[in-house]
């Protein structure tokens, strides 16, 4: 079997699918990255290649996102690379393909991606507050002493939602705690809570864009079925929640590299099993003084050789990794000939 491997290396989750030439998802794992994307790397492969025959399956093409997407691509060997709002845009119109509007929102930002006749027309993030995010819910729920999967259906029992604050993530913990004091019932509460963030949402990401149908909600929190009700009231509108939300911008990325390799003259550039899991990598970051930008370069490293440097305007030190790899080829072809 020939497969696809999408991943999605988020602040908060990292997300690994496998995808078949069909366009089937064979596997999906969605992890914590907790502050260490290179381990949940790792990890993530390392259990998704247990789903693998080694001996008959092959991993034919390597599709990175994410804010982590670059380090991604220089561990695994990425053939596409690609910027969350594209992933998320051709994953949503691969099983949506009459969606107009997204919402996504993940562990510690929030976006809306227009799409007309299956193009992105428009997009916005959110920049200051994180009210609404994955991790805002987290605390939330911590403070209510209420796991978090149950939130949302605990919204749902609401009779008469708390109006509260929305505008900003603290002014609406600080309401929230307001109306838990005055005595209101909890699930009044986490509905009125989730009406202030789809609110906050719409006021903010999403303020001068025109929302159509059909409306689309994708990512780690679309599991709050909560605000996705709070969303569909204040639209006026269905909100769909694809089977697979919580890992779309990874299927996304497989779809991407599918199109690619299915056209391409070349072999993948997955670097393979040995590679990923044998290897000690690391990031280090070096203050280069050759100009005044002074510019922070971020390096990461494989056994101690470095992989790929980041963060130089001039390119210098990105250029001299390319520098080095074209002397090895050189060397490499005069010894065979």
């Amino acid at each position: 079997m020939q497969y696809y491997l999408g991943v999605d290396i988020g602040s908060v989750s990292s997300n690994f699918v496998l995808m078949t030439s069909d366009r089937q998802l064979r596997r999906k794992l969605y992890l914590r990255t907790q502050g260490n994307p290179i381990k949940a790397i790792k990890e993530g492969f390392e259990n998704i290649k247990n789903s693998l025959d080694l001996k008959q399956d092959r991993i034919c093409g390597v599709g990175t996102t994410g804010s982590g997407r670059h380090l991604a691509a220089v561990l695994i060997g990425a053939d596409v690379v690609k910027n969350e709002i594209t992933a998320h845009a051709v994953a949503a119109a691969t099983f949506y393909p009459e969606v107009r509007t997204i919402i996504e929102i993940g562990g510690q930002d929030s976006k809306i991606i227009i799409l007309r006749d299956g193009i992105v027309n428009d997009f916005a993030m959110n920049t200051v507050c994180a009210a609404g995010t994955g991790s805002f819910l987290d605390q939330q729920s911590s403070r209510l002493n209420i796991a978090i999967e149950q939130f949302g259906d605990i919204a749902l029992q609401s009779s008469q939602p708390v109006r509260i604050a929305g505008r900003c993530g603290v002014f609406a913990e600080s309401d929230m705690v307001h109306k838990q004091q005055m005595g209101y019932p909890i699930e009044d509460i986490i509905m009125g809570l989730c009406e202030a963030l789809a609110r906050n949402y719409l006021n903010n990401v999403a303020n001068g864009k025109k929302i159509e149908d059909k409306v689309v909600f994708q990512g780690g929190v679309a599991a709050n079925a909560g605000l996705r009700k709070a969303f569909e009231k204040l639209l006026k509108a269905p909100v769909y929640v694809p089977e697979n939300f919580e890992v779309m911008g990874a299927i996304g990325s497989a779809i991407l590299a599918a199109e690619k390799m299915e056209h391409a003259q070349q072999d993948t550039r997955f670097k393979g099993e040995s590679f990923i899991l044998e290897g000690e990598f690391k990031t280090s970051s070096i203050d280069c003084n050759g100009c005044p930008n002074q510019c922070e370069v971020v390096c990461i490293k494989r056994n101690k050789q470095a992989l790929a440097f980041w963060g130089d305007r001039c390119k210098k030190w990105e250029s001299s990794l390319k520098n080095q790899y074209e002397s090895e080829t050189e060397q490499k072809a005069l010894i065979l000939a």
